[in-house]
């Protein structure tokens, strides 16, 4: 979840790594850090509680850092609680030796004991602590940085992104990798490692991915890259097309308000090049029809807002196949006993290509057989490159940390999957296949007229942001919806919310409505809007205010017993959640607004969950 970002080159380093820790902030806001090893062979620690500002006003207080190697760690708490002692970087007991990490280390309190009874004093209650400690051990006795590296990853166990200095090669700075995202970038004034490609887009779009196991030596003019063995790899060097702006708020208050605006244009990425003579092209598929036609049963499997797309995914793909398709939790799916098979089809959802627990899910599926197919945002990532396919969504960076425009370019895509899924398998006729195609291509511009509705949104939001509880109803695909509405609110304002499919009121959750509960009711989805007009009226009877998201088909319906509503336009019944969700975000965004809160980095939250 932390970030981390590193420099060897020509130029100061403070100012590289605070532009790369800008950029990677919505990995973790606990605390921040750099060290920068000195011109003359000194190791500079600046670190403290609180976010970056935090830090660049004691950079700013004191004498400038000066060197052109360090790193530098953003930090999201896992062990030890945040202060300026736990803070990134850690520093061995005799000063030589620095590191930031990113990850868990499962057997630190055993390592912690031994070194404990050797003599060495520990000062935070980090588990990273663990590795530079005996780090600093392994150089006084080998008296070799890389031997002691390889003696460290041989000693620990659990995940890893590390960057490490020592002020005995004042040159060098190394880097390893193991379960947690790491990558090199080459430039012009030097060379970076970096958590994501995000943090090195202002100065290289070259970049390298670690892979596990790995071990990396770079300097201002060189990178050399190990694997296990200390074998010297030669590493395949990518292109990054990402523009520098798409990671800046362009006049926007927040970068969440910015990426749900810019929904048209990724929606429109995500579709037009895959639709070609009015038939979606999924060149990444393209030679697995044996495969396709054999599968017996499909899992998605993601975490968070990417598991509420594998729900919207299930109603969807199972309509359109006639296959058992399961969206499972990724945290969960490993444990649950999956039935996996060579006739199985896992797909594996993530914006990063780096959740730890969806990777964990990926390699059990391919363990027991199975294909995988992964849908991510991030090029090169860890999951697009374990998978069997790839379908990119091509959203662009994503800055906030509550999701809007990959949760959308993921749900088109996965829709775009079913639907070519079942033209393979002939399992839906021309009329209809030509529609949704029709329809997928109308989407960015009805995305936009939703999005047209800023003030009925604002004008909504701020008449009920006082609430301290929120339900969300829905039927089918509305339920799915509402999962993600709810958490979109919940995420950013903190306000107590929850979703339930509105049938199982009755079983229960109904004892929670009370005059003046607030109930979001979703009736987009045609076929149930009768039932869902039931439901309404049933949380109104005892004393619900609701608020209903329908469709122009179905407002005259609806508008019989509420008249505050979100309208969208109706479009074919799978692809309604792509339009429902958007006002479901804005409503969310300007409720927190109204509450001031930090939008784009809510409390205890990081974008990216490297961790387990």
């Amino acid at each position: 979840m932390c970030g981390i970002i590193g420099f060897a080159g020509k130029t100061e380093a403070v100012k590289v790594l605070l532009d790369g820790l800008e950029r990677l902030e919505y990995r973790g806001y606990d605390s921040a850090g750099v060290a920068v090893v000195s011109p003359d062979g000194r190791l500079q620690v600046k670190k403290s509680k609180g976010r970056l500002s935090v830090l660049r006003t004691l950079l700013e207080a004191e004498e400038p850092m000066s060197g052109g190697i360090g790193i530098g760690h953003t930090r999201w708490a896992t062990h030890g609680e945040p202060n300026d002692v736990n803070a990134h970087p850690h520093v061995g007991q005799e000063g030589k030796i620095a590191v930031v990490h990113n990850g868990i280390i499962e057997n630190y309190l055993e390592i912690k004991n031994s070194l404990i009874r050797k003599g060495i004093r520990f000062s935070s209650d980090t588990d990273t602590e663990v590795i530079v400690q005996l780090l600093e051990y392994y150089y006084k006795k080998y008296s070799n940085l890389m031997d002691a590296v390889y003696a460290v990853l041989n000693r620990i166990k659990g995940a890893y992104a590390m960057g490490i200095l020592c002020s005995d090669y004042p040159e060098q700075m190394l880097a390893a990798r193991k379960d947690a995202p790491l990558l090199i970038g080459y430039g012009e004034e030097g060379n970076y490692i970096a958590s994501d490609v995000t943090a090195l887009l202002s100065h290289t779009r070259t970049v390298t991915y670690m892979e596990d196991d790995e071990v990396a030596v770079i300097t201002a003019g060189k990178v050399e890259i190990y694997d296990s063995d200390r074998t010297l790899l030669e590493k395949e060097k990518h292109a990054i097309e990402w523009d520098v702006t798409a990671a800046e708020k362009g006049g926007y208050a927040h970068f969440m308000l910015k990426e749900i605006m810019e929904q048209p244009e990724a929606v429109r990425k995500t579709i037009s090049p895959r639709i070609v003579d009015k038939k979606i092209v999924l060149e990444e598929l393209k030679g697995t029809g044996d495969f396709i036609r054999n599968v017996s049963r499909i899992y998605i499997v993601a975490c968070g807002s990417a598991y509420h797309v594998g729900m919207v995914g299930k109603y969807t793909l199972e309509k359109l196949l006639h296959i058992p398709v399961e969206a499972c939790l990724a945290s969960e799916f490993r444990y649950s006993e999956p039935l996996l098979g060579e006739s199985t089809l896992v797909i594996v959802i993530s914006q990063s290509g780096e959740t730890l627990d969806s990777m964990a899910a990926l390699r059990e599926a391919k363990r027991r057989g199975s294909k995988v197919l992964s849908i991510v945002n991030v090029m090169g990532s860890s999951i697009a490159r374990e998978s069997d396919y790839v379908l990119y969504t091509w959203a662009g960076p994503e800055i906030a940390v509550a999701t809007t425009k990959a949760y959308t370019t993921q749900m088109v895509l996965l829709i775009m999957l079913g639907v070519y899924l079942a033209r393979e398998l002939e399992q839906i006729g021309q009329e209809e296949y030509d529609a949704i195609v029709e329809g997928l291509l109308r989407l960015p511009e009805q995305i936009k007229q939703v999005l047209n509705e800023l003030d009925n949104y604002q004008k909504i939001a701020s008449r009920y942001f006082n609430h301290n509880s929120v339900f969300y109803i829905g039927r089918n695909l509305d339920y799915a919806l509402g999962l993600e509405g709810s958490l979109k609110l919940k995420e950013i304002s903190y306000i107590h919310s929850e979703s339930y499919a509105a049938g199982e009121l009755k079983h229960g959750t109904i004892s929670l409505i009370e005059p003046g509960t607030l109930v979001v009711a979703l009736a987009t989805y045609a076929p149930l809007v009768e039932k869902s007009l039931s439901n309404i009226v049933e949380v109104k009877s005892r004393g619900a205010e609701v608020i209903a998201l329908t469709t122009d088909k179905t407002v005259n319906t609806i508008s019989s017993q509420t008249s505050e509503m979100f309208v969208i336009p109706e479009v074919q019944a799978i692809l309604q959640p792509v339009l429902g969700v958007i006002p479901l975000q804005l409503f969310a965004y300007y409720i927190a607004l109204n509450r001031g809160c930090d939008i784009d980095k809510p409390r205890n939250l990081a974008k990216s969950v490297t961790v387990e």
